[in-house]
């Protein structure tokens, strides 16, 4: 029996055109309830999304440093059809739809098992430094094209 790396952070992966991001609710992420807080879905999905674009070669941080630009959320649109409740294990499923030179749209599900809990619609704009949009890197564009063919990580 191989024992898990317990000092290394848990990582999403592909599955097809699907970038999927496990979590389990914790009381940090609910109410007085046990109702998961409406605000922290955009969280759990914030998360999926940057481990979607580590798990593709996309270095944020690196760009950022070079003070090459920045994604931040332009547009968020989200439905919420069930609470999550504390102790429950979620799934973030995020899927590239669109492409633009200076933005991605991606559509990112939250789930409890087989149940859908949120549908949501997120833009992300490449920014420069200073807030204005700007080109993502070409490179960066032929991921999320081939994301978007379904070929993953």
């Amino acid at each position: 029996m191989t024992l898990p790396d317990l000092d290394t952070p848990y990582r999403g992966g592909f599955l097809g055109r699907e970038h999927r991001f496990a979590l389990t609710v914790y009381f940090e992420d609910t109410d007085t309830a046990g109702i998961v807080y409406y605000a922290n879905y955009l969280k759990f999905m914030e998360r999926a999304r940057s481990d979607m674009l580590r798990a593709v070669g996309v270095d944020q941080k690196a760009a950022m440093d070079a003070a090459q630009g920045v994604y931040a959320v332009a547009e968020a649109n989200i439905r919420y059809l069930r609470p999550a409740k504390l102790g429950d294990d979620l799934l973030v499923v995020s899927t590239v739809e669109q492409v633009r030179a200076a933005s991605v749209l991606i559509h990112q599900r939250v789930m409890r098992g087989t149940e859908q809990l949120t549908d949501a619609r997120v833009t992300a704009a490449f920014l420069t430094m200073d807030g204005r949009p700007t080109r993502q890197p070409r490179e960066w564009v032929d991921v999320f094209k081939r994301i978007m063919g379904g070929e993953g990580a």
